[in-house]
């Protein structure tokens, strides 16, 4: 019933009464607006429980006459409220004009009038008013004009639900008006009311049609799928014949159409084919629809459909990536996401290939966000190639092919996922490691030298790999000493004076060879000669320009790489002559970083971190006697965390997995539910449930009686001539205050207001009405603050009414109240690399100094996300007794979509406190400052005291 509205109707000030007397004399005086003003007035007061029975013949004389549309419309809404029976029960004498007037309405020759009256039939409920009416309302269904004919049914309906005896055949005239009209939405009203009046004759209908179901107007179509899933519920022996109507139906040409009759096809049938095809046309309106809205609706009922019917959808893989073409990134997302899940060994190869050539398009071309999508593309990849060893090998040569045209992040996500490859697949590493050797030297971001560094000294467990690695580490660095190279190039350039022979003497001295500490001579390695000669704008040199911009980071994982490499020889047996040869140049190297670092030839000088890493494996490399333990440490322990991080990823994901199939599975032991013992409903299904009942959020848990006293606030006080008290309900995007207003005094408080403000990011939605509130009374009101932000929000108030004198008004001032940003604060989680990025990109960042006197810093920690509603992200956050340091990253996110970043430093002093910090970084400054205050709150916390029995 769609056409039938409902008006609600505020008022705004319940203290001030206008009396009937003052009533009659408005609605005397002549012109319509004063009219109009007095009518809105006599409707809030009627509503308001007062139903001023003695205006109605005032009414009828002096407001129905007037053919003001405004007025007119007012006075229909005047008859559904107003009191049409007397004391005894009987229908009022004047009633009698009001059915004349309807009936003058009803045969009006402007089909508008006609149409709103019989609109305004459908809110009356009483037999006598409208049993007058009926034969018109007939008359109604013959008009030439649609728009009166689709609200006659309507109304035709609305009197036969009042009093079947009415219009004791209104399921014939309803039968009979299907066939011999020709508008659409009239069809469609006359069958809504067919359906719930005589079900047989819906059926017949639904069945005089199945030959042209495919052709007929959508608005129809609709109205036949509504009835088959209210139907099929009641009848469930018709669940086939009616799976084979909406498979007609869904051929239909409208979009709305498709979805529903989808919707409705999985409800009724469980059959492969059956799913088949609603997966199929889900997938048409993915790609068809311009919306991207309804891209993912349809992409959501996708995924829902496969985790009801795992198995069945996994040939649309190919079909669902059609959706990439769609520019949004949202939409690109949900379809790789979706995609994924339906992969198997039979059609992953097709899928790869396809995402391969997505993203060597993307690499030619410049779209909005494109940096963003080759991202989701790699992950896509990266997912498929860990999941299918099959495809591994060929995706990694594809990417490693693709790294210099990828930004720092998505190159960086591929090292990443070369680092789980070899990992999981030892038959593949020394491929991948060869090919990733020829595609450092086309690298620039240290940030991914840093992690192909890391591979390769983990990885590289042949003799060839390691020298392969060594002449690009060697030639990546150019000629060394660096600082002494540095300051000849500099003089060089000084005393440059043009003449060939000057440059080719200074490019002779360049290729002499170099002394190593050990006697021998670096230039012995036979790479020594390429890469001597200095030039600024040469690729070569790519480590070395690295560390003189001060990259000083990446000099210490170089470090450990090369002791990894020379340990890696020592543990494989290499000869003793190569292996002192290798380890003096790690040392060279090692030590000319750290003497570059504290020159003037830098940008920055190195920081502390850095080179006591870098000293530390200067010692390793030169320690004779923990040799064995040194090994462990580097070859062994480092890769053995590595493999435990990956195998708790992976049980993560499968508890994940098995958690979600488990919600969708139906056990053995389920119990079996007769629809005929089942008094509520519970148990017919998510199919049996009432949009309506969804929608008003009926199905949630209520709140226990203690919750809701926490949330009441005290607003006056006590010995305030008036008290107040508040309980806060916060939903979604608003806060609710149910205000409590009691009168302490002996006298009536006339004309009371209770006024609220806000600061920060809120605003109030609506006043609260002024009333009177009698001596020692009860009055409550109610007003609505929205919420735009995960902000500090203060309400703050007044209560004004007035005093003995009419120029005069007493003031009493409320307490505040503090909005709870927790509230909007949901722990979320988000990859390492999306942290890193959103923490760069984050402008406001709030640094908050610890100093706590818990017990452990995990106490603190698990305090400190509780507090917050913050989520850690650092695996193995869980610390020992025998550590005193934490380093964690924290992650949450607002119902506003902002995203709120944490990184935690703390350290347990002996005997003493936590101390260290916690940096907070956000989009915006409002949730970074009000995060900080909670953090700050947490510190001050203090142990409680133990209570002694005396």
């Amino acid at each position: 019933m769609s056409d039938i509205g409902y008006t609600l109707i505020y008022e705004p000030n319940t203290a001030s009464k206008t009396s009937i007397s003052e009533f009659r004399s408005l609605l005397e005086k002549g012109k319509d607006e004063v009219k109009i003003d007095a009518m809105k007035r006599i409707l809030i007061t009627i509503l308001n429980g007062d139903p001023l029975p003695d205006l109605l013949m005032h009414i009828i004389r002096f407001v129905m006459p007037s053919k003001n549309k405004e007025l007119k419309k007012l006075l229909y809404f005047y008859w559904e409220v107003c009191p049409k029976l007397d004391d005894h029960g009987k229908m009022r004498q004047e009633m009698i004009l009001v059915c004349n007037a309807i009936q003058h309405d009803l045969q009006h020759p402007n089909e508008y009038i006609r149409g709103n009256t019989l609109r305004f039939l459908c809110k009356l409920k009483e037999p006598d008013l409208l049993e007058t009416l009926v034969p018109n309302v007939r008359q109604c269904l013959d008009h030439r004009h649609a728009y009166v004919r689709k609200n006659a049914v309507f109304a035709l309906y609305s009197i036969y639900k009042v009093s079947d005896h009415l219009v004791p055949d209104a399921d014939e005239l309803i039968y009979r008006f299907l066939y011999d009209e020709t508008d659409s939405v009239c069809k469609r009203n006359a069958f809504v009311c067919l359906s719930d009046l005589n079900r047989v004759a819906a059926l017949q209908y639904i069945q005089d049609n199945v030959a042209l179901i495919e052709t007929l107007d959508p608005l129809l179509q609709l109205a036949f799928i509504e009835f088959i899933r209210k139907d099929s519920v009641t009848h469930p022996n018709l669940k086939q014949q009616y799976a084979q109507l909406i498979t007609e139906i869904i051929e239909s040409s409208s979009n709305v159409v498709i979805y529903e009759a989808a919707i409705t096809l999985t409800v009724l049938s469980s059959s492969s084919q059956s799913i088949l095809l609603a997966g199929n046309k889900f997938v048409e309106l993915a790609t068809k629809e311009a919306d991207n809205n309804v891209k993912i609706i349809t992409l959501e009922r996708i995924d829902d459909l496969h985790k009801q019917h795992p198995g069945i959808l996994q040939d649309l893989s190919l079909e669902i990536l059609r959706v990439l073409t769609t520019q949004d990134l949202d939409v690109r997302k949900k379809a790789l996401d979706v995609t994924l899940q339906f992969i198997t060994s039979r059609n992953v190869e097709d899928v790869v290939k396809l995402l391969k050539k997505e993203l060597q398009r993307t690499s030619t071309i410049n779209e909005d966000k494109n940096s963003e999508y080759r991202q989701l593309l790699i992950n896509a990849i990266h997912q498929l190639a860990i999941k299918f060893v099959e495809v591994a090998a060929n995706v990694i040569d594809l990417l490693l092919e693709s790294i210099t045209d990828l930004n720092t992040s998505a190159a960086y996500d591929v090292i990443t996922f070369v680092k789980e490859v070899v990992e999981k697949f030892p038959d593949l590493r020394q491929p991948i490691l060869s090919r990733l050797i020829q595609t450092l030297p086309s690298i620039k971001s240290g940030k991914v030298f840093r992690g192909s560094l890391w591979i390769i000294g983990e990885y590289s467990l042949e003799e060839k790999l390691v020298q392969d690695a060594w002449k690009f580490i060697r030639s990546s660095i150019g000629e060394v000493p660096i600082l002494t190279s540095e300051k000849r190039a500099l003089e060089n350039k000084k005393d440059a004076s043009g003449e060939s022979d000057d440059l080719h003497d200074s490019k002779n001295v360049k290729k002499g060879p170099v002394v190593l500490p050990d006697g021998t001579y670096a230039t012995e390695n036979a790479f020594t000669a390429e890469v001597s000669t200095e030039n600024d704008d040469d690729d070569s040199f790519t480590i070395r320009k690295l560390v003189l911009a001060g990259d000083f980071y990446l000099g210490s994982v170089l470090a450990s790489t090369l002791v990894k490499l020379v340990l890696r020889l020592h543990r494989i047996k290499t000869q003793e002559k190569i292996l002192n040869a290798l380890k003096a140049e790690a040392l060279l190297i090692m030590v000319s970083i750290l003497r570059v670092g504290e020159s003037s030839f830098v940008s920055k000088k190195i920081d502390e971190d850095s080179a006591d890493r870098i000293f530390s494996c200067i010692k390793f490399l030169t320690n004779d006697e923990d040799v064995e333990l040194i090994e462990s440490g580097f070859l062994d322990d480092t890769k053995d965390a590595f493999k435990a991080q990956i195998e708790t990823e992976e049980s993560n994901k499968a508890r994940a997995e098995a958690k979600d199939f488990h919600d969708n599975a139906e056990q053995v032991d389920d119990s079996i539910v007769f629809r005929q013992f089942d008094k509520d409903g519970s148990g017919l299904g998510k199919a049996a449930v009432d949009d309506v009942t969804l929608a008003a959020g009926s199905d949630l848990k209520k709140e226990d009686l203690s919750s809701k006293l926490k949330r009441i606030l005290q607003l006056t006080g006590f010995s305030d001539p008036i008290y107040a008290e508040a309980f806060v309900k916060v939903h979604q995007y608003d806060v609710v205050l149910d205000v409590l207003l009691v009168n302490q005094t002996t006298n009536t408080l006339r004309n009371l207001s209770v006024e609220f403000a806000t600061l920060g990011d809120l605003k109030v939605v609506d006043k609260p009405a002024t009333a009177n509130i009698g001596p020692h009374g009860f009055y409550k009101i109610q007003t609505t603050i929205k919420v735009t932000s995960a902000d500090t929000g203060v309400i703050f108030g007044n209560i004004v009414y007035d005093g003995q004198h009419s120029d005069e008004s007493t003031i009493v001032i409320l307490n505040d109240v503090h909005v709870d940003i927790m509230d909007y604060i949901k722990p979320a989680t988000c990859t390492e690399s999306s942290f890193r990025k959103m923490w760069n990109e984050f402008e406001w960042e709030n640094k908050i100094t610890i100093k706590s006197q818990m017990d452990s810093l995990k106490e603190y920690l698990d305090e400190l996300m509780k507090g917050t509603n913050m989520n850690c992200l650092t695996p193995g956050a869980i610390i020992g007794e025998e550590c005193q340091f934490l380093s964690a990253n924290l992650y949450s996110r607002s119902s506003f979509g902002e995203d709120a970043l944490a990184n935690l430093c703390i350290e347990k002093q002996t005997n003493g406190p936590i101390i260290g910090h916690v940096r907070i970084r956000s989009k915006g400054q409002g949730l970074a400052l009000s995060l900080g205050d909670r953090v700050a709150s947490i510190s001050r916390k203090t142990k409680k005291a133990p209570v002694t029995k005396v």
